[in-house]
């Protein structure tokens, strides 16, 4: 298959896809931190997303959109209009993408305010579902491709990624090790993640629906 990797620079997802054989390049307007820039397309996806892909996955920014950002939209119950328009501007990027001309999609981003008013996820995942000691809560919207199945579970040691807005999460400092630093590591997709999305979307093997994981999202 012909991938797009929408809005990576680590090159994580395309370099599983390509493991397998498939035709896979990322592209984001930062050069990639991946070991294969030849595979990289540095700059705006839109352009691209008018060319014939058999699959397009993305991550596009969410800053603006998140749930977790919720505390800075409004000041004194006021909407913030400057933060507003930034996280329409946000939306309308993520909807060009999920729109795109293109059977299969899969789009990753944290659970979005309901002000934004995103279309309902299909699924969320934890990195500890696929191998990865780590629990931060990721959405995926999927068209035309099946829920991801938790591949490698883990139960034991698992710790927080990301730090939210207070100096605490769950009792925890947010200098705790397992916090990741900026957002620029936060957003990196987690090797066993990007390892299932390309086994099971582009391995030719059908997993089934999470109706077992579902409970624990």
């Amino acid at each position: 298959m012909k991938i797009l990797v929408a809005c990576e620079e680590s090159g994580r997802v395309t370099a599983e896809f390509r493991r397998l054989g498939h035709e896979a390049y990322s592209c984001d307007i930062l050069p990639t931190s991946g070991e294969h820039p030849e595979w990289h397309i540095q700059g705006d996806v839109l352009p691209l997303l008018k060319q014939k892909w058999d699959m397009i996955i993305a991550f596009p920014p969410c800053t603006y959109m998140t749930k977790a950002g919720a505390v800075r939209m409004r000041v004194e119950g006021k909407i913030v209009k400057d933060r507003y328009e930034k996280a329409m501007q946000a939306k309308d990027f993520f909807m060009k993408i999920f729109n795109a001309n293109c059977s299969k999609i899969a789009i990753e981003n944290p659970i979005p305010m309901a002000i934004v008013g995103l279309p309902r996820y299909s699924q969320i995942i934890q990195p500890w579902y696929f191998g990865d000691p780590w629990t931060k809560k990721t959405c995926l919207w999927l068209k035309g491709l099946p829920k991801l199945f938790p591949s490698k579970v883990v139960l034991n040691n698992v710790k927080m990624w990301v730090h939210g807005g207070s100096k605490k999460n769950n009792g925890q400092p947010r200098t705790e090790v397992g916090f990741s630093k900026n957002s620029k590591l936060s957003s990196k997709t987690f090797p066993g993640i990007a390892r299932a999305m390309a086994e099971q979307w582009g391995g030719g093997e059908y997993y089934g629906q999470l109706d077992l994981f579902e409970s624990l999202a």
